[in-house]
């Protein structure tokens, strides 16, 4: 990732001792507390709901942010460390105006993060978001003097607010009889806790794997294939019926199945969408880079899936305009309204359990019917005029294809599809290639590549 702090709609991620530092986080949360003060005009007192992350730079970061609302006079309340999810649900059950999570989600422990959400417990659309950063780089901030100045106060029940939310959507006394074995990998991050609360709530012998919130992460922790070879291995020897694999701020779940096989995350949002549509009719919202398969799902029962930019609150906006009743990305982020806007990995684990007792069928039963596909992901540096000019190209060379231009573009033919776009948070173009044939799938990323190439030379 590029040595230079991000600031986008998505949030502020950075490197901490590097580029982000405490009078950064204390001028953001600054610039937040103000755009919140003109957003509410007339309220007496605003506050916030702060949840952080398991990293050793959150209570840093947490104190920094927390200085600079309550200088405007906005008060915190301080969830502590807890899960994205949650910080979504407390911020709405305790009638805040936003709500903050410190995270840097799967980048490693040296970055940390600013991720804002609005009292609707979705992140703020571009022109807000936008609005907020302008403050934040013209330090336009509204403090108030010593007797205005916000309290913190700290709250510690986001996890079972949480927890209650996701055991409302699904059949408890259905699941416990079953007493599945599980094993659960947390990565040392925020979601151990809630999720070892969840698995056992709902009967569960779980085998816990890094669930201790240090913030040292046991691996790499992004929830992918290669940086899960050791939960492969427990949930093959310990005869677990799946391997549940949240990524540090617990907003993403990846599966492995009772084989001890990694079947990866575009799965989570496809076999929690077969669960949902077994028992809800309604449309379904995914963003442009998620696999195919949830169409084909949604297909079968005469629904439909809605096509969104990337991006978390693209999807959840789209979900809450179309009344959707599952929604999500393919990076194993399930979003279901019944909780809440935001991506859950509580959610996932709750459904694709009931999803096994319902069936009666095992995860790579399950999988295999689902499948058929084969999607391979690439990332490159590349700044947003190489990545247009790439795209531009890549159109020339695909005229047939049907094109969806609202992030990047994405061009579906009837074999498959190719989304090309720029990263929200880092100075990368990504890839995302999915076919049913795997000779087509290096076709296309051939062609792809050879206008890369060309476009970096000109």
């Amino acid at each position: 990732m590029s040595q230079e702090l991000i600031i986008s709609i998505s949030g502020m991620r950075g490197l901490i001792g590097k580029n982000l530092f405490p009078e950064t986080a204390t001028g953001y949360g600054s610039a937040f507390g103000t755009f919140l003060k003109k957003r509410h005009t007339g309220q007496e007192k605003l506050s916030v709901a702060i949840g952080r992350d398991s990293r050793p730079s959150g209570v840093m970061i947490f104190s920094a942010v927390a200085a600079g609302l309550t200088a405007v006079g906005i008060d915190v309340v301080d969830l502590g460390i807890c899960s994205t999810p949650a910080v979504g649900v407390m911020l709405r059950h305790l009638k805040c105006a936003g709500g903050i999570v410190i995270t840097a989600s799967h980048n490693p422990t040296p970055y940390n993060g600013i991720k804002l959400l609005l009292e609707n417990g979705i992140a703020p659309p571009k022109e807000m978001a936008e609005q907020i950063i302008q403050a934040y780089r013209d330090a336009r901030f509204d403090f108030v003097d010593a007797l205005g100045c916000g309290i913190s106060k700290l709250d510690t029940h986001a996890n079972q607010v949480h927890l209650d939310k996701v055991l409302a959507i699904v059949d408890k006394d259905k699941i416990r009889p079953k007493k599945f074995r599980v094993v659960l990998d947390s990565v040392n991050g925020a979601g151990g806790v809630e999720g070892l609360m969840l698995l056992e709530a709902l009967g569960c012998e779980v085998v816990p794997m890094n669930v201790e919130p240090t913030g040292i992460f046991a691996h790499t922790p992004e929830p992918t294939a290669e940086n899960l070879t050791t939960l492969c291995q427990q949930v093959a020897d310990s005869g677990a019926v799946a391997g549940f694999a949240q990524d540090p701020d617990a907003d993403r779940l990846a599966i492995v199945d009772e084989k001890g096989d990694y079947i990866g995350e575009e799965f989570t949002l496809a076999l929690v969408a077969q669960l949902v549509f077994s028992k809800m009719q309604g449309p379904a919202a995914a963003n442009l880079s998620t696999s195919r398969m949830i169409d084909d799902i949604a297909a079968k029962v005469g629904c439909e899936v809605i096509r969104t930019a990337v991006g978390e609150a693209n999807v959840a906006n789209a979900m809450i305009e179309h009344n959707c009743v599952i929604g999500g990305e393919g990076n194993g982020g399930i979003i279901d309204l019944r909780v809440g806007p935001i991506r859950d990995s509580l959610v996932g684990m709750a459904l694709v359990l009931e999803l096994l007792t319902e069936t009666g069928k095992t995860v790579s039963q399950l999988a295999g019917e689902l499948g058929g596909y084969t999607m391979q992901k690439n990332k490159y540096p590349a700044d947003k005029e190489q990545a247009a000019a790439i795209i531009e190209k890549t159109k020339a060379a695909f005229p047939d294809a049907k094109l969806n231009t609202s992030d990047g573009c994405r061009f579906d033919f009837p074999d498959g599809w190719i989304h090309i776009r720029t990263s929200n948070t880092e100075p990368i173009m990504r890839i995302i290639v999915e076919t049913k044939d795997p000779a087509v799938v290096k076709k296309y990323l051939d062609t792809i590549e050879t206008i890369r190439l060309d476009i970096l030379k000109s």
